[in-house]
């Protein structure tokens, strides 16, 4: 047994103290644990195979954050708990065969649908009215099983790492003594995040007000994966356009339509869709190679980004054409979940994505039960064919003594065109940000390309905001947007109170 050196525990404590310092904390900040008290190497970063590879799920911390968020609500969903749904058919237009087998992308196909709208972060029956992100979800009843394609109107994220996630929408929820948000305790966290400036951009801007959720487009937000018959990929985004053309309202708006009717967007779609006014949107994709991600400036795969430069190419249409027979048994027990896949689709190595395959099968297992994809509104219009069993609310009828695979005496066989298609790594395991942020680039774009009115509003609703912030996170904040634009920094910062020069001394140090 060694002898324990005496200055051993001083080294370790001056070590800590040193480190605490550099990052600005007390030395007598108590250390993150897990719930089992064993402290948190990393809590900003995701495991990686590789800088560029998947997520692995030997990360613990991960998987412990996703499974306690996901948990926080009964019955309720924590995330996107206000919504409305309708049933419609979606037809393939395009030949894509080079690109997926997918069937459901075969020309002239049309496949049931069932989309859910939502608002993010507010309660079951809170105002329609309130500025937040909204879910664009669609369930496709394909011939080879359930796809959803789970997406947003905004077409960027806050976050780019799914261990960020809880932490996001704590945040932006009630504060926990409260029961109401607040923006101190929101910018405190986002100070740290200066890859949301992009979307907080759009958030605050009359975007994050959609009129109705029929003049809104979707967005898959992530890139995924199109595999063709020979087994080769490419990488894709997905967007719904609307046909309807886009509609949003300004803060004045927002205020007298809250005033007479805090439902406006649920009632718009449904009394649309029952006098026959059927909603349509057109579905785009963006294709890159997988040579060319390592092409840009940033990191194509980062969900805080937009793919600028590359076109679209519109592979189908949905139409909605009738409303839920019953709100509950549709719209909520609907279960969304991005790792519901199909053969010739498949998720990229976006790290916010593998996080989300596994947290909303997980949430939805919670919510629902283990049998919730066999509830009518959830079930495949395939048959259903494994070894799963029992659990709460079985409602299936097996009669097979085989509930194993495999098997001779009832064989079922592996797909073989359902097989993953192969993906190089190479590296080490590691736990790092990614090597090409580029954090405030698009955000400037983004407040460029609205107009006077537009610009005017968005820094009106950004700056109130930002006042009720705590002095340094405001300023940390402001610098963010500065970086991204002048005008729209210096803007913001006369409507916040902040002090401009020391707003431009901290963009002076930020990298783009």
């Amino acid at each position: 047994m060694k002898p324990t050196t005496p200055w051993a525990p001083t080294l370790g404590l001056m070590t800590a103290a040193l480190s605490a310092s550099l990052l600005g904390l007390s030395a007598h900040a108590a250390p993150l644990t897990r719930d089992n008290g064993a402290p948190v190497g990393d809590n900003q970063n995701s495991q990686t195979a590789g800088s560029t590879g998947p997520t692995l799920l030997q990360d613990v911390q991960l998987i412990q954050k996703l499974q306690r968020f996901d948990r926080e609500r009964i019955p309720e969903r924590v995330v996107h708990a206000r919504g409305t749904g309708a049933h419609g058919e979606f037809t393939a237009t395009a030949d894509i065969a080079d690109l997926t087998r997918a069937k459901v992308f075969t020309k002239g196909t049309t496949t049931p649908v069932f989309v859910r709208f939502s608002s993010v972060v507010h309660g079951n029956h809170s105002p329609e009215t309130l500025r937040d992100p909204r879910g664009f979800a669609t369930k496709f009843y394909t011939s080879e099983g359930n796809w959803d394609l789970v997406g947003n109107n905004f077409p960027t994220f806050f976050i780019r790492d799914a261990i960020k996630f809880p932490d996001m929408v704590h945040a932006f929820k009630p504060d926990p003594n409260t029961n109401y948000g607040s923006n101190r305790t929101q910018f405190d966290f986002f100070s740290h995040v200066p890859e949301a400036t992009r979307t907080l951009t759009l958030l605050y801007s009359n975007e994050g007000t959609p009129a109705n959720y029929r003049q809104m487009n979707g967005n898959s937000v992530h890139a995924y994966k199109l595999v063709n018959a020979r087994n080769e990929y490419r990488y894709v985004k997905f967007q719904w356009r609307s046909q309807q053309g886009i509609k949003n309202n300004d803060p004045k708006q927002t205020e007298q339509i809250q005033g007479k009717d805090f439902n406006h967007m649920s009632r718009d779609l449904i009394t649309t869709i029952n006098a026959g006014d059927y909603p349509k949107w057109d579905l785009y994709i963006q294709v890159l190679e997988p040579a060319d991600l390592a092409k840009y400036d940033f990191d194509p795969l980062d969900a805080t980004k937009i793919w600028p430069d590359v076109p679209y190419k519109k592979v189908g249409q949905m139409v909605l054409n009738k409303n839920p027979d019953n709100v509950f048994q549709e719209t909520e027990q609907v279960a969304m979940a991005p790792s519901n896949l199909v053969p010739g689709i498949e998720p990229s190595e976006d790290r916010l994505l593998q996080g989300r395959l596994f947290s909303y099968a997980d949430t939805q297992m919670y919510r629902l039960g283990a049998n919730h994809a066999f509830l009518p509104i959830n079930q495949a219009k395939v048959p259903v064919n494994n070894g799963n069993q029992d659990g709460a609310a079985n409602s299936g009828h097996t009669t097979t003594e085989v509930n194993y695979e495999p098997s001779r005496i009832n064989p079922r066989p592996a797909s073989e065109h359902a097989r993953y298609s192969n993906l190089p790594l190479s590296g080490s395991t590691e736990q790092k940000k990614i090597q090409r942020e580029q954090n405030f680039k698009q955000a400037g774009e983004l407040y460029r390309s609205y107009d006077k009115k537009m610009r005017g509003d968005l820094i009106a609703s950004l700056g109130g905001a930002l006042a009720e912030a705590e002095d340094e996170s405001k300023h940390i904040m402001l610098s963010f947007f500065y970086k991204a634009d002048a005008q729209y920094g210096e803007g913001l910062a006369k409507v916040a109170g902040g002090d401009l020069a020391r707003v431009k001394a901290l963009a002076a140090k930020l990298q783009d």
